[in-house]
């Protein structure tokens, strides 16, 4: 038993902690308990959990203990399984543990790759084609390609304008340095990879270490991104996946960072236009979203000036591809993005409207249906803590809320009135949104590893189930070699409907043994091809009346002819949108260049200019100083 005279001090000590809340200091008097830290949390400076814990086990049973039983028998339970402090310090360093778990489960996503093949989804061709096609480009010498000269069976099409350049770069480049077949897997591992690391900056900022690297885990592996691999082969949307954590991390630092992640925000969204344009415009609204909410909660309107400058440096920094993408639709038939079964209202969850893909919306919903169930029980379930953790958890459920309610029939009005919100296509690529609070809502929520695997077990399961809707392809070895061989030898492939001239026939499919350079009428011709390169051709063409020349080619306004060092204008064939060269007699030297559009010499200089701008800023004030201090 206790000295009386301690008795009395512990009790005007739990007196002091209980009812005026008076600063103290338990180190200096209670040493801590192995493994177990003492700190001092709140304006109040009021004792956390575990102090009291600490305090109440060195007073006699006749004292009552302010502790429920659990949390005297299991201290960690009321500390680390609960919603964390919005001032939690990070987790620790990336490096290590994190990383390596990171690696691994984006590892075995990837295995499969290994036994059965690469699974071939439906931008499959879309995508490998475009990469083999940039690397025999860079063959040619041609170092950022705007032309797709082999689509459409050899005709063309300005792909590389409208679509952004980072997936097709990086396909590319590991084309370069390995075999075909084993790209896709490297690539959607750096993607899964790269998401993972994201998460776990962001989750460290609100959970401890292992949470966060949970947290990680869960989101790169999340059954959007399964689907999205397995089922989709949507390579360039899984690349911008990781750009959603970074984006929740900064808008959290905004209130206290202020107009130095102006900067930071900018990247972020130009990193968007420059991989995925529907995640783009959604990183945008989402922007707007968590800033508006931000204001609200914290009463800060300058917040939003600060997001309006931080979405026109990211436009500028994306310039030279932004501004011909905006620009050059004009010239293409850019409505067919926009065709029956790709619009937002046939791709509600569950719906009933005509759907060529109707059997994957079957599985898109039920995965996105299950995750917001889960998501919601457990965010009702842990409702009270959240309504003590300020404006952090509040972002996230607002959030999340926001992308659920926006992929059901009800804000139909929204998608066809909000700006270039249509263009999204798919309501349900707002899982991408979804995930990173599912991801922190998951791991925040449950307290217990039986609780958890529960739910990572009910997620493998359904995303299973989904190929009982739609049925897996594969491709092997030999697949990659026809598709390479098509491209080296000239064949070409079927292109994109959505970037044939505008004027021609988008279904019309041209004649695949049709000339490079042929006569439009029986006037006799004799054709000879200097060069046939992707931007540019030489030929010459001799006969004796005047003729015209169909060349296989669209006619996109952007090229620039000449016939005899002279520049000419060509005409547009109707239907099938190929140029049509008119020449007099006798013997014609045309050459036919990619021209640079104004629109495009524009966008390279505002980019150039704001690049140079920001590394000027970052010298006087360098940016990773105050990343390091927070």
């Amino acid at each position: 038993m206790l000295p009386r005279t301690r008795i009395r001090g512990c009790r005007v000590l739990v007196f002091l902690f209980r009812s005026w809340k008076v600063p103290i200091t338990p180190k200096y008097w209670f040493p801590a308990a192995p493994g177990r830290s003492w700190t001092i949390k709140g304006a109040n400076r009021s004792l956390d959990t575990a102090t009291a814990t600490g305090i109440m086990d060195c007073l006699p049973r006749d004292i009552p203990n302010p502790l429920s039983a659990p949390e005297r028998a299991d201290p960690s339970r009321s500390e680390e399984s609960q919603t964390p402090q919005r001032d939690q310090p990070p987790a620790g360093p990336l490096l290590g543990a994190p990383l390596l778990v990171v690696m691994a489960a984006a590892f075995a996503i990837v295995l499969p790759f290994i036994f059965l093949g690469v699974p071939s989804g439906h931008d499959f061709n879309f995508h490998l084609l475009s990469w083999m096609e940039v690397l025999g480009q860079w063959k040619q010498g041609v170092i950022y390609p705007r032309w797709a000269s082999l689509a459409h069976w050899g005709n063309g099409e300005p792909r590389f304008i409208f679509y952004p350049p980072a997936s097709w770069l990086l396909g590319a480049g590991l084309g370069a340095l390995l075999p075909w077949n084993i790209v896709p897997g490297v690539y959607v591992w750096i993607a899964l990879v790269a998401s993972g690391i994201s998460m776990f900056l962001l989750a460290r900022r609100l959970l401890s270490r292992n949470n966060a690297i949970l947290a990680a885990v869960i989101y790169l592996a999340n059954p959007y991104h399964i689907v999205t691999v397995y089922w989709r082969s949507a390579f360039a949307e899984l690349l911008a996946s990781p750009l959603f954590p970074l984006l929740l991390l900064l808008v959290l630092h905004l209130e206290r960072g202020g107009c130095r992640l102006i900067w930071a925000l900018g990247v972020v969204l130009a990193a968007a236009w420059l991989t995925n344009a529907p995640s783009a415009i959604i990183l945008n609204y989402s922007l707007a979203l968590l800033l508006v909410t931000l204001c609200l909660l914290e009463r800060s309107p300058r917040l939003l000036l600060y997001g309006a400058a931080a979405v026109v440096l990211g436009a500028m920094l994306a310039g030279f591809y932004l501004i011909p993408a905006v620009y050059e639709p004009r010239w293409v038939n850019i409505a067919e993005l926009l065709r029956p079964s790709m619009i937002p209202q046939d791709n509600f969850l569950f719906t009933r409207r005509y759907n060529i893909h109707l059997s994957f919306n079957r599985l898109v919903s039920i995965i996105a249906s299950t995750e917001m169930l889960i998501l919601g029980a457990l965010a009702w379930h842990a409702r009270k803590s959240y309504s003590r953790q300020g404006s952090t958890w509040w972002l996230v459920l607002v959030w999340t809320a926001a992308a659920a309610l926006l992929m059901f029939p009800i804000t139909s009005a929204l998608w066809q009135y909000l700006p270039k919100l249509r263009f999204v296509q798919f309501p349900w690529r707002l899982l991408l949104c979804l995930g990173v609070g599912f991801s922190l809502v998951v791991v925040a929520g449950t307290r217990r590893a039986f609780s958890r695997a529960v739910v990572c077990l009910m997620l493998l399961g359904v995303t299973l189930f989904g190929q009982h809707f739609v049925s897996l392809h594969w491709r092997h070895a030999d697949s990659f070699q026809e598709m390479y061989g098509a491209v080296q030898n000239g064949e070409g492939y079927k292109g994109a409907a959505e970037y044939v001239p505008a004027g021609s026939d988008p279904r019309y499919e041209p004649n695949r043994q049709m000339p490079k350079v042929a006569a439009e009428s029986d006037v006799p011709a004799r054709i000879e091809i200097q060069e046939w390169a992707a931007e540019s051709k030489r030929f010459t063409a001799e006969s004796q009346q005047p003729t015209r020349l169909v060349v296989r080619l669209f006619n996109y306004p952007a090229w620039h002819v000449e016939a005899n060092g002279r520049a000419v204008s060509a005409d547009t064939k109707v239907i099938t949108g190929q140029m049509v060269i008119a020449l007099g007699a006798g013997r014609n030297r045309v050459n036919v260049v990619f021209a640079r559009t104004w629109d495009r010499i524009a966008g390279a200089v505002i980019s150039a200019v704001t690049f140079l701008f920001l590394l000027v800023y970052w010298k006087h004030k360098p940016l990773m100083r105050y990343f390091a201090s927070v």
